[in-house]
């Protein structure tokens, strides 16, 4: 005689998946009312997806910036979906933010790390298969940073559309305020570095290089392009690093020196910018 599936057990076993009404019925309804194997047959459904929409783009999502109580530690993580209908509900915002929270309790250095740790009694990886069968799409864990510092200040952007940590080297309540101000900054800016010594060399070969072959359309004498692609280079220095860009809430000052005037010898160390795709 078959089991009754009865609401209780339906929202019993919605409770724990986060799958459908419907789906947690006809789970329960296929598993004769074991819920340990309706939980299983689901997770089947949820890897048959993953498995089928497995070279589809996750280009929509969310992006969760965190960091913990003492600032000391920050994370940033991108869950990626296919559609903006998926990435604006609500349930799969929680369920992003779920898996930040395991992240940043846990710290672990990389994505691949962060997928073998345990989220409501599986690993998260097997939880963003099982979200697949629940929600019809393809999800996955797109990207994930990681910051430690004196003092690391979050920002989330456009409604979970970016997530920026940055690191500074004072922890004070004057600091915070700066670097969140500098955060948004990073965020709408997209600076390639925090300084002009952090900006790769190949970038600078190649500023170096355009602004050369520049002077030479100009018709500058070959003697002096150098110079001249160097002046343009502590140009791109100044639109393009952290520290020496114009602050965009007052463009009389630099970043650096806005830090400063806030908290003097205050600079930012490092930053991570996690976009969406």
């Amino acid at each position: 005689m078959s089991v009754k599936i009865t609401a209780k057990m339906v929202k019993q076993l919605r409770d724990k998946t986060g799958a459908g009404m419907m789906d947690c019925k006809k789970a329960l309804t296929e598993a004769d009312g074991d819920f340990d194997t309706a939980i299983a047959n689901l997770r089947k459904k949820g890897q048959k997806l993953s498995d089928k929409r497995a070279d589809r783009a996750t280009t929509e999502g969310v992006v969760i910036a965190l960091t913990s109580e003492d600032g000391k530690r920050g994370i940033a993580v991108n869950i990626g979906c296919e559609t903006d209908f998926v990435a604006k509900n609500d349930d799969f915002v929680s369920f992003a933010k779920s898996i930040a929270d395991v992240a940043l309790a846990n710290f672990p250095a990389t994505k691949e790390e962060l997928l073998a740790l345990e989220l409501n009694g599986i690993t998260i990886g097997e939880k963003v298969i099982e979200q697949t069968g629940v929600i019809g799409e393809k999800i996955e864990v797109s990207k994930y940073e990681t910051l430690e510092a004196e003092l690391v200040v979050p920002y989330i952007h456009m409604g979970y559309k970016m997530g920026v940590l940055l690191a500074l080297n004072q922890n004070n309540d004057a600091a915070s305020e700066a670097g969140k101000n500098a955060a948004m900054q990073v965020a709408a800016m997209n600076p390639v570095a925090v300084d002009k010594d952090g900006v790769d060399s190949s970038v600078v070969e190649r500023e170096i290089e355009i602004g050369k072959e520049q002077a030479r359309n100009d018709g500058r004498p070959e003697a002096i392009l150098e110079k001249i692609a160097l002046g343009k280079l502590n140009k791109f220095y100044k639109e393009n690093t952290l520290m020496n860009q114009q602050y965009v809430k007052d463009s009389k000052k630099t970043i650096k020196e806005y830090f400063n005037n806030s908290s003097k010898g205050l600079v930012a160390i490092d930053f991570k910018r996690v976009t969406l795709g």
